[in-house]
């Protein structure tokens, strides 16, 4: 916003601008110039001087010409016509002997935004491109960048793309860098720059002479490059082993995506690569930018999916600071969780409870349902923790205590005894929807075991008029309805008063719906609803589901060094689907899809490169095709799957192996959500034919899903629909379906065989 008494500050500095006396002095000339240029910072609107600015650019004071440069770049867009009037003086400083001068004007020549300039930057451009001096070439380089994002439907220029292919081999690393990136831009379209051998094979000799920002471009690139045979790939690996131990964090991460990429088929490469990178990324976990803290610790979680004793030995590492953000404290308490052994489960734990008692109520909730996700495995440690954690009556603990319990009582049944002993009393602690969905679940599948049970749902009951969430009024209805099978004697008249008020007085028609389904449901006998309610307690089997397996390196190996582990897989690549995302963070294709315009690409290298037509480039091998993977998607209506199903034609019909046994449907459909596949039917476990109809999300494709189960003997026959077409997404679907399915039946099979 200008400032009062803009105008007459204008008038001033013109008048000054103008004085011959001012002209004739530089020092005097120059202070008035800045002045300019720091009222332009504050806001001021110096438009008006821009013709007197343009004729203090005619000087051989170097820091004037920047000062002048700066300002009319600033303004060009708004006085276009003035700004023509300023080529001349650039073109004229493009031919100066000094090549700080030439190089200057070339690249202010460049950032002027106005119509008509890419037929006056063109021809000193292309001189630019052949001048003596590095820093005039460096200017060009990216002159013809720029010239392209002018005109982005023009087409290219093959004669520049020469050029530039040929200055890939310039003494000065910084041009050649720039050469990398320029070309990128320019042949987007086309899939980016060429690497092929001769190339790959100049850039990682010139690795040394680069500096950091230079070695990660150009790590980055080689990427695109696949050597041809065993013996070329493990001379490029000796070569770039030593950047493993740079002191650059991001030099580190693009050699180590290197490794991981070039290692795909060897395994042992891998684990030696992030062996190496281990203290670099511990010691960026610990850096002073904050955001660079974030994304290390991003990359061990992603890391540690494969190697779980990865940073064992270093858990400490990741206790966290008290002056740290919250969300490194969450992305640390999630991977203390993960480091877990019999060794540090003490420790961590009692660090664990020290983050109970923060200030801050959502990391103190957070660092319970850690302790809880740690009381999986080592459930006596925890419950006492969190038992003791109840003691402080604090409304925010208390209520993610009662969630966790929740959670142990599912998957660990052993524990029951414990929660039902410890919940008394929780009731007057609670005040949020999540902790009261907790605490009454707890008192309606447990209920026997709680000697207040009915009373301390009389108490929600009598509150009724004043719970604003349905969440909470739906939980209660299935609590106290199962309540009253094991209890009926101390339950019956607040039950028929809780139905009748939700009937004929609660205005959400859920409520209303779930309370005519538990009145008739009553209807039909106490036999028949403890059969449809009476439900499993627990369900260890969900424990192992949970449990994430050992992925194999190469499932992420693409994503290492991008903003993938940091947004999610999913997310970042609905974001550069939507984006356009740059090619040098995607991750690329190393199928027969990136190759096939390998041939005509390298062609028009060849024609700029003499190396490069003396020796083409051979097809790369074949490497394993993009991993597709299931992602959360908006939901499907029942009546808009119908349809979906009914218009199209099936894709692919398969048989599976059933796990064995009849699975139960919460079983089923919590495992299938763990795993972003939703079901929307399933049928009763003993029925027969058994159906159930699925649907996933995968990249922009949507898989639609019939199971089928005719008789006890025979397998599952699955019909899958797919909405559009692709096919890597049906296998990736089906990939997934078959994992959850082994899973089911490898634990029902270890539970059949404990009991």
């Amino acid at each position: 916003m200008p400032y009062l008494g803009s105008e007459e500050t204008v008038k001033e500095l013109k008048r000054a601008l103008s004085n011959p006396n001012v002209q004739s002095d530089r020092l005097r000339y120059r202070n008035v110039i800045l002045r300019v240029i720091r009222f332009m910072t504050q806001g001021l609107d110096m438009a008006p001087l821009f013709m007197e600015m343009v004729k203090a650019s005619a000087t051989v004071d170097i820091v004037q010409k920047k000062l002048v440069y700066l300002f009319m770049c600033s303004y060009a867009t708004l006085k276009p016509d003035l700004a023509l009037l300023a080529i001349n003086t650039l073109l004229k400083d493009c031919a100066d002997p000094n090549p700080m001068v030439r190089g200057l004007a070339l690249r202010n020549m460049c950032n002027l935004r106005m119509p008509g300039i890419s037929e006056y930057i063109q021809q000193p451009i292309l001189s630019g491109l052949r001048d003596k001096a590095s820093y005039v070439r460096r200017a060009a380089v990216l002159g013809c960048a720029k010239m392209q994002n002018l005109q982005p439907n023009a087409e290219i220029d093959g004669a520049v793309v020469n050029e530039l292919y040929g200055l890939l081999r310039d003494q000065d690393p910084v041009v050649m860098v720039n050469c990398l990136r320029a070309l990128e831009e320019i042949l987007k379209k086309e899939g980016g720059v060429v690497i092929n051998k001769p190339i790959a094979h100049h850039l990682l000799n010139r690795m040394k002479d680069l500096d950091v920002w230079g070695q990660s471009e150009v790590l980055t690139f080689l990427l695109r490059y696949r050597p041809r045979c065993h013996s070329e790939l493990f001379d490029i690996l000796n070569l770039l082993d030593s950047f493993l131990g740079s002191s650059h964090s991001g030099v580190v991460a693009a050699t180590t995506r290197l490794f991981l990429s070039l290692g795909s088929a060897l395994p042992a490469v891998q684990s030696g690569a992030l062996e190496r990178a281990r203290g670099p990324l511990l010691a960026a976990c610990n850096a002073q930018s904050r955001e660079l803290r974030f994304v290390a610790l991003c990359h061990v979680q992603q890391v540690l999916r494969s190697l779980p004793g990865h940073f064992g030995a270093h858990y400490k590492k990741f206790f966290c600071s008290y002056s740290e953000p919250n969300y490194i404290k969450f992305r640390k308490m999630e991977i203390l969780v993960e480091l877990v052994n019999d060794e540090n489960v003490g420790t961590v734990l009692e660090e664990l409870r020290g983050y109970c008692t923060d200030v801050s109520p959502e990391l103190a909730q957070a660092a319970i349902f850690a302790i809880g996700r740690v009381g999986q495995t080592y459930s006596e440690k925890c419950l006492s923790i969190l038992t003791g954690l109840l003691e402080l009556k604090q409304e925010q603990i208390t209520s993610a205590v009662v969630q966790t319990f929740r959670d142990l009582v599912w998957l660990c049944p052993q524990c029951s005894e414990s929660v039902c002993a410890s919940i008394a009393g929780c009731e007057e602690h609670i005040q949020d929807s999540e902790g009261k969905q907790a605490l009454v679940w707890l008192l309606g599948v447990h209920g026997e075991q709680i000697p207040g049970s009915p009373y301390v749902l009389e108490e929600f009951i009598d509150a009724l008029k004043t719970e604003q969430s349905p969440a909470v009024k739906l939980e209660l209805l299935t609590a106290t309805v199962r309540l009253f099978l094991s209890r009926p004697a101390e339950t019956q008249d607040m039950l028929g008063r809780l139905l009748t008020f939700c009937i004929e007085e609660e205005c959400d028609m859920s409520v209303r719906d779930r309370a005519l389904f538990c009145y008739r449901l009553l209807q039909c006998g106490v036999e028949e609803a403890r059969r449809v309610l009476g439900g499993p307690k627990s369900d260890p089997s969900l424990g192992v589901i949970a449990g994430r397996p050992e992925e194999p390196i190469n499932s992420w190996a693409g994503d290492f060094n991008t903003l993938a582990p940091v947004y999610s897989r999913e997310d970042w690549a609905a974001l550069t689907a939507t984006t356009g995302g740059s090619p040098s963070l995607i991750p690329l294709v190393t199928g027969g899809a990136a190759q096939a315009d390998l041939g005509s690409a390298e062609e028009a290298e060849a024609a700029g490169s003499a190396a490069a037509a003396a020796a083409p480039a051979a097809p790369s091998p074949p490497g394993p095709s993009e991993e597709l993977c299931l992602v959360s998607g908006p939901p499907l209506s029942p009546e808009l799957f119908e349809r979906r199903w009914l218009a199209l034609e099936p894709s692919r019909r398969v048989s599976l192996d059933w796990p064995g046994g009849d699975c139960l449907p919460e079983t089923l459909q919590a495992a299938l959500q763990l795993v972003n596949i939703q079901a929307l039917a399933l049928s009763r476990p003993h029925a027969r034919p058994w159906k159930a109809y699925l649907y996933a999300h995968s990249l922009g494709t949507v898989v639609l899903a019939e199971l089928l189960r005719d008789t006890d003997a025979g397998g599952l026959q699955v019909t899958l629909k797919q909405d559009p077409e692709r096919e890597e997404a049906l296998s990736s679907f089906l990939t997934v379906l078959k994992t959850v399915m082994q899973t089911l039946g490898n634990s029902s099979a270890s539970l059949s065989s404990h009991d």
